[in-house]
């Protein structure tokens, strides 16, 4: 096997176990429409059960970042893959309100190591001219998973029952544990931070608006990939009368926008950074674009007809692509390689804070069947993001920031 192939499996490991645990949350998106009417639940409980989730997702995220980047890859990886596998099969039992929602809280607990584990990888094992390129392998794994879970988990559903996909999830689970095994048997994946990762860069410090410069970029920003991801089935089933077979067929469409976008985002914003004599307004402009380009989201409920629909939910996923890339960019950018996992768990952990608290809003207004309004604050709640990100970069007293945002990105 070449070196190049060598250095990067790391990567590629951290791409499978985000497209995993992509699978294991989007089967009970995918899924909801049978399981809400099997086990007599509403939108609105339904909405609550993914808070559940995406409180504890919230809280894990920069749990698992601390810990990353101070016990290693090896066991972190290990220790967080296990529990949520064994919480992703724990579904195949529940059927009440309770159950369901303790299980998408333990689900969310493990899956908070995921991209944490992606970024400190990266940082880890790819030379800096390869970590912007290796940082969009490794997420693409996210939107990757929300592709294929219709179509893998789909007809085990409608051949065994909606359980069923919840004993698949646990399958790929122990599968990608026997692969980390021997992939992170490399010494790299197996230290802690050290002292020779610290750089003139400081730390991310809630005292710091550029942190939450990023996070509210990231969070507010990228809202529309968990609306899009949470309630699409809800949607075609309920507005559109599609069957369970029939959202199958189309739900990996949406999340193929967000595939292409990590990489034609991560593209675009190296070649622009490259080549800019000013990164920050370079920086700015991105965000501005995506922060315009999200806007049509709202105008959803009123085309004409499914297919239109399908297309502006990949448009949509497709620019959440730059929401997820550019605060990272930005990030890695400005602040310390040694908190790289940190980083990671601050941003993801603040994106399932936003969605913990408006995903039960959402719910009852899919209850009341109120779809335009659902997407029209679905579409404004990235330009409140950019607002965020503005106010937080340009506001801030950090001196040499142009400069270290303008280092050279990945070829």
């Amino acid at each position: 096997m070449s070196p190049t192939v060598r250095r990067w499996i790391p990567t590629l490991s951290m791409l499978l176990v985000s497209l995993i645990s992509y699978i294991d949350r989007n089967t009970l998106a995918l899924l909801a429409p049978t399981i809400l009417k099997e086990t007599h639940l509403s939108a609105e409980q339904y909405g609550f059960i993914i808070s559940a989730f995406s409180i504890s997702y919230m809280i894990s995220n920069p749990v698992w970042g601390w810990t990353l980047d101070r016990i290693g890859l090896r066991i972190g990886m290990l220790a967080a893959v296990t529990i949520w596998t064994a919480a992703s099969v724990s579904h195949v039992f529940a059927a009440t309100f309770f159950a369901f929602a303790v299980a998408r809280a333990a689900l969310g607990f493990g899956e908070g190591a995921t991209f944490p584990g992606g970024l400190r990888t990266v940082v880890t094992t790819l030379d800096p001219s390869r970590q912007s390129r290796g940082l969009a392998v490794a997420y693409s794994g996210g939107s990757l998973g929300a592709i294929v879970t219709p179509i893998i988990v789909t007809p085990i559903a409608l051949w065994y029952g909606w359980r069923a996909g919840f004993w698949f999830t646990g399958f790929v689970g122990l599968a990608w544990i026997t692969l980390w095994l021997f992939v992170s048997r490399r010494p790299e994946l197996r230290a802690r931070a050290t002292a020779g990762e610290t750089d003139s860069k400081p730390r991310p410090r809630f005292t710091d608006r550029r942190t939450w410069a990023f996070l509210g970029a990231y969070a507010l920003g990228g809202f529309p990939i968990g609306f899009i991801l949470y309630n699409t089935s809800l949607y075609l089933s309920r507005a559109w009368n599609a069957s369970q077979a029939d959202i199958g067929k189309v739900l990996w469409i949406p999340p193929l926008g967000w595939e292409l976008g990590y990489f034609f985002w991560g593209w675009l914003s190296d070649r622009r950074l490259r080549d800019s004599k000013d990164p920050m307004l370079t920086m700015r402009n991105l965000f501005l674009i995506a922060t315009v380009m999200s806007l049509p989201l709202a105008l959803n409920p009123y085309l004409p007809s499914f297919g239109l629909v399908l297309f502006e939910l990949f448009y949509s996923m497709f620019v959440c692509g730059a929401w997820m890339l550019l605060p990272l960019a930005y990030a890695t950018r400005v602040f310390s390689k040694s908190d790289s996992a940190l980083i990671s768990g601050l941003t993801a952990g603040a994106w399932s804070a936003v969605v913990a608290v408006v995903m039960p809003i959402f719910g009852r207004l899919f209850d009341q069947r109120h779809f335009s309004l659902a997407f029209t604050i679905a579409a404004l709640i990235p330009v409140a993001g950019y607002a965020v990100w503005h106010w937080g970069h340009f506001t801030s007293k950090a001196s040499g920031l142009t400069s270290a945002v303008g280092a050279t990105p990945a070829s």
